[in-house]
Protein backbone atom coordinates (compact mmCIF):
# COMPACT_ATOMS: atom_id res chain seq x y z
CA UNK A 1 0.00 0.00 0.00
CA UNK A 2 1.05 3.58 -0.68
CA UNK A 3 0.48 4.73 2.92
CA UNK A 4 3.41 2.68 4.23
CA UNK A 5 5.65 5.45 2.90
CA UNK A 6 3.78 8.30 4.56
CA UNK A 7 5.78 8.53 7.75
CA UNK A 8 7.16 11.68 9.38
CA UNK A 9 10.51 11.38 7.62
CA UNK A 10 8.92 11.14 4.17
CA UNK A 11 6.56 14.05 4.84
CA UNK A 12 9.39 16.21 6.23
CA UNK A 13 11.49 15.48 3.14
CA UNK A 14 8.56 16.28 0.84
CA UNK A 15 7.86 19.55 2.65
CA UNK A 16 11.56 20.39 2.75
CA UNK A 17 12.01 20.03 -0.99
CA UNK A 18 8.76 21.95 -1.59
CA UNK A 19 9.69 24.88 0.66
CA UNK A 20 13.20 25.13 -0.80
CA UNK A 21 11.77 25.04 -4.33
CA UNK A 22 9.24 27.77 -3.53
CA UNK A 23 11.99 29.87 -1.96
CA UNK A 24 14.15 29.56 -5.07
CA UNK A 25 11.22 30.24 -7.42
CA UNK A 26 10.54 33.44 -5.49
CA UNK A 27 13.83 34.87 -6.76
CA UNK A 28 12.67 34.44 -10.37
CA UNK A 29 10.05 36.88 -11.70
CA UNK A 30 6.77 34.98 -11.98
CA UNK A 31 3.05 35.69 -11.47
CA UNK A 32 2.64 33.46 -8.38
CA UNK A 33 5.40 34.18 -5.81
CA UNK A 34 7.46 37.29 -6.48
CA UNK A 35 7.49 41.00 -5.61
CA UNK A 36 4.61 41.48 -8.06
CA UNK A 37 2.98 38.05 -7.76
CA UNK A 38 -0.19 36.87 -6.09
CA UNK A 39 1.97 36.03 -3.07
CA UNK A 40 4.14 39.12 -2.78
CA UNK A 41 7.56 38.03 -1.58
CA UNK A 42 10.88 39.73 -1.08
CA UNK A 43 14.36 38.26 -0.65
CA UNK A 44 13.87 37.84 3.11
CA UNK A 45 10.61 35.94 2.54
CA UNK A 46 12.31 33.65 0.01
CA UNK A 47 15.19 33.00 2.40
CA UNK A 48 12.71 32.12 5.16
CA UNK A 49 11.18 29.50 2.83
CA UNK A 50 14.61 28.07 2.03
CA UNK A 51 15.60 27.94 5.72
CA UNK A 52 12.25 26.33 6.61
CA UNK A 53 12.79 23.71 3.91
CA UNK A 54 16.30 23.07 5.19
CA UNK A 55 14.91 22.64 8.73
CA UNK A 56 12.41 20.03 7.47
CA UNK A 57 15.21 18.16 5.69
CA UNK A 58 17.56 18.42 8.65
CA UNK A 59 14.89 16.95 10.92
CA UNK A 60 14.22 14.12 8.48
CA UNK A 61 17.86 13.20 8.02
CA UNK A 62 18.73 13.60 11.72
CA UNK A 63 16.01 11.13 12.70
CA UNK A 64 13.82 13.71 14.43
CA UNK A 65 11.32 14.37 11.65
CA UNK A 66 8.27 14.32 13.89
CA UNK A 67 9.84 16.84 16.26
CA UNK A 68 10.79 19.03 13.29
CA UNK A 69 7.23 18.84 11.93
CA UNK A 70 5.81 19.83 15.31
CA UNK A 71 8.29 22.67 15.88
CA UNK A 72 7.71 24.12 12.40
CA UNK A 73 3.94 23.69 12.83
CA UNK A 74 4.11 25.77 16.01
CA UNK A 75 6.27 28.35 14.23
CA UNK A 76 3.74 28.64 11.39
CA UNK A 77 0.88 29.08 13.87
CA UNK A 78 2.83 32.02 15.33
CA UNK A 79 3.64 33.37 11.85
CA UNK A 80 -0.01 33.13 10.80
CA UNK A 81 -1.22 34.98 13.89
CA UNK A 82 1.53 37.60 13.56
CA UNK A 83 0.67 38.06 9.90
CA UNK A 84 -2.94 38.87 10.69
CA UNK A 85 -1.88 41.25 13.47
CA UNK A 86 0.57 43.07 11.19
CA UNK A 87 -1.02 46.16 9.66
CA UNK A 88 1.64 46.90 7.06
CA UNK A 89 3.24 44.87 4.33
CA UNK A 90 6.30 43.86 6.39
CA UNK A 91 6.16 41.11 9.01
CA UNK A 92 8.73 41.91 11.72
CA UNK A 93 9.93 44.73 9.51
CA UNK A 94 11.65 42.28 7.14
CA UNK A 95 9.38 39.77 5.42
CA UNK A 96 6.94 41.13 2.86
CA UNK A 97 3.43 39.72 3.25
CA UNK A 98 0.09 40.50 1.67
CA UNK A 99 -3.41 39.16 2.28
CA UNK A 100 -2.80 36.06 0.14
CA UNK A 101 0.36 35.30 2.16
CA UNK A 102 -1.53 35.69 5.44
CA UNK A 103 -4.15 33.14 4.41
CA UNK A 104 -1.56 30.78 2.93
CA UNK A 105 0.42 30.86 6.19
CA UNK A 106 -2.77 30.12 8.13
CA UNK A 107 -3.52 27.19 5.83
CA UNK A 108 0.03 25.91 6.11
CA UNK A 109 -0.17 26.14 9.91
CA UNK A 110 -3.35 24.03 9.94
CA UNK A 111 -1.94 21.53 7.43
CA UNK A 112 1.42 21.08 9.18
CA UNK A 113 -0.28 20.74 12.58
CA UNK A 114 -2.60 18.08 11.11
CA UNK A 115 0.31 16.21 9.53
CA UNK A 116 2.30 16.34 12.76
CA UNK A 117 -0.65 14.73 14.56
CA UNK A 118 -1.58 12.15 11.91
CA UNK A 119 1.83 10.93 10.80
CA UNK A 120 3.88 8.92 13.29
CA UNK A 121 7.68 9.03 13.34
CA UNK A 122 8.30 5.75 11.58
CA UNK A 123 5.05 3.94 10.99
CA UNK A 124 2.14 4.27 8.67
CA UNK A 125 -0.33 7.11 8.34
CA UNK A 126 -3.04 6.78 10.98
CA UNK A 127 -6.50 6.17 9.54
CA UNK A 128 -9.65 7.57 11.06
CA UNK A 129 -12.02 4.84 12.17
CA UNK A 130 -15.55 5.03 10.87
Amino acid sequence: MVDKYWNASFVAKLLGVTFISIGLVGFVPNPIASPTGIFETNAAHNIVHIVTGAAFLAGAYAGVALSALRAIALLYVVVAIAGFLTAGPLLLGLVHVNEADRWLHAGLAVAIVAVSVLVPEGGRLRHARA
